[in-house]
């Protein structure tokens, strides 16, 4: 017999008002066709053309003068090869090449789902029995690109759940590159990224055993000019596109957490990031900071990375290493275990392994933990975030694919010292679509990328059929009396 679930009655659905001015660049020879038709009409003309585009636009953009801006600077180059004085050009010029060089991007016009949730840093000027919580969640918009979003929630006494309406602007980060690269590392990545070989071994013979990101940018721009096909230069842009994918980003102190959304970066995410999954981790000395492990996607390969913050502003973003850094549903437990990180991964789309390690970005010798058992998990068994630490042990969320590839939500009982051992799993599923749930982008999938405890309770917020996101409720005690009796 199933565990009694609360469905709240709570739904966040996406909003396609909800948009980014993004660049939008098609060809040097068309670029170079508008840059051109612009600078041959008049100041008066430019201005009249681009004052009533900055009065429109501001009522939807925070700061569109400075998108334009930075959108037109992107072009120096062309203007360059075009005799162009790029800094004797007026602003309005500016202002109006920039707005031929940008769309608007609805991040959520798709679907928003796949949840997970953490507490929010400030659990300040609350009543009795109130929390703050941070959610994270897949936006999906044109072209099924997906981005990381967030909102923040509020849980009462009694578990009433209540999502904050979104603020009427996102931004995009700035991006800051002062990585500095581990060369041995980096190329163990480069290789699994299936770039040539031979590219890849000129380079590392002209790189110190530490570089920075100029140092690599500078060697690969002169190497590429001795080459005379295509092919051979994209093989260099390649390493060029997996060292973007190190990278630090700052949002403006002034935006609301819901105003902020990670978008895909370096070329090795142009397809999306997905799924984060959001732990606090706490620290030997007590302290603690945020972790998401998610997958970036080039259409083509998957790179699992790391995110991390402290105060949700600033975020440090990286790939992850080693024979346990593949695929996709790497969640990392919220402290070290036995003096290590320990890490739940799904290294060959089918069973959850486990992993430990000293170093955060490097996983090697993953070891199998779950394969599927019962009817509704035979194609695959995953997590749904990261484990909750229990007096009895580690809960981790699941969930597994069966018939009509329905994806279900079940749960595990993971030995606290050493959750390598599995004390029980749920016999029947913790969740199942219902006919209300079942109808979506993706039909008859719920999905969850982290839970929390809350008086007692556990509280999964989970998407729906790859479309919106709700939340379920179920009693811990029952729970951990449940998952004891089905055992293993």
């Amino acid at each position: 017999m199933r565990l009694a679930i609360e469905r709240k009655p709570v739904r966040v659905n996406p909003d396609s008002k909800r948009v980014i001015a993004r660049f939008f660049f098609n060809g040097n020879d068309r670029a170079k066709e508008v840059i051109q038709r612009v600078m041959e009409i008049s100041e008066d003309t430019a201005f009249g053309i681009v004052s009533p585009l900055l009065q429109e636009y501001s009522k939807r953009h925070r700061n569109i003068t400075r998108v334009l801006n930075r959108h037109c600077s992107k072009l120096k180059p062309l203007f360059e090869q075009l005799g162009i004085d790029f800094d004797i050009l007026t602003v309005y010029r500016k202002l109006l090449i920039g707005s031929y060089f940008t769309h608007e991007y609805s991040i959520e016009s798709a679907a928003f789902f796949n949840p997970s949730i953490i507490d929010d840093p400030d659990q300040t000027e609350l009543e009795e029995g109130q929390r703050r919580m941070i959610m994270s969640f897949r936006a999906v918009g044109e072209g099924h690109i997906s981005s990381i979003t967030f909102r923040r929630a509020l849980f009462d006494k009694d578990n009433n759940i209540t999502v904050l309406p979104a603020g009427n602007y996102i931004d995009e980060a700035e991006i800051v590159r002062n990585a500095v690269y581990n060369k041995k590392l980096f190329f163990e990545k480069a290789v699994s990224t299936q770039i040539n070989i031979d590219v890849l071994k000129e380079l590392e013979s002209k790189l110190d055993h530490h570089f920075e990101y100029s140092n690599l940018r500078r060697i690969i721009l002169d190497s590429q000019k001795l080459q005379e096909s295509d092919i051979n230069k994209l093989e260099y842009d390649k390493v060029l596109w997996l060292a973007d994918s190190y990278y630090e980003i700052v949002f403006s102190l002034d935006t609301d957490i819901s105003d902020r959304v990670i978008f895909p970066i370096s070329e090795y995410e142009r397809k999306g990031i997905e799924d984060a999954r959001f732990v606090k981790f706490i620290n030997d000395d007590g302290s603690h900071v945020y972790y998401a492990t998610y997958t970036a996607y080039d259409g083509a390969l998957i790179m699992p990375k790391l995110l991390q913050t402290t105060d949700f502003y600033s975020f440090k973003i990286m790939p992850l290493y080693g024979a346990g850094a593949q695929n996709k549903n790497l969640a990392l437990f919220p402290r070290k275990i036995n003096g290590k990180f320990a890490m739940i991964s799904r290294i060959d789309g089918c069973n959850n392994y486990i992993m430990y390690s000293d170093k955060i970005n490097i996983w090697e010798e993953p070891k199998l933990l779950q394969q599927p058992r019962f009817s509704w998990e035979f194609i695959q068994i995953g997590n749904c975030g990261s484990p909750i630490e229990t007096e009895h042990g580690w809960i981790m969320i699941t969930h597994g694919v069966g018939p009509m590839r329905r994806y279900v939500l079940g749960a595990s009982l993971l030995k606290l010292d050493d959750p390598a051992v599995e004390i029980g799993r749920l016999k029947e599923p913790l969740i199942i679509p219902n006919s209300d749930e079942r109808e979506g982008y993706v039909p008859n999938v719920i999905y969850s990328c982290g839970s929390i405890v809350n008086n007692n309770k556990l509280i999964i917020p989970y998407g729906l059929s790859d479309y919106s996101t709700s939340f379920a409720e179920v009693d811990m005690d029952d729970l951990i009396r449940k998952l004891k009796e089905d055992g293993i």
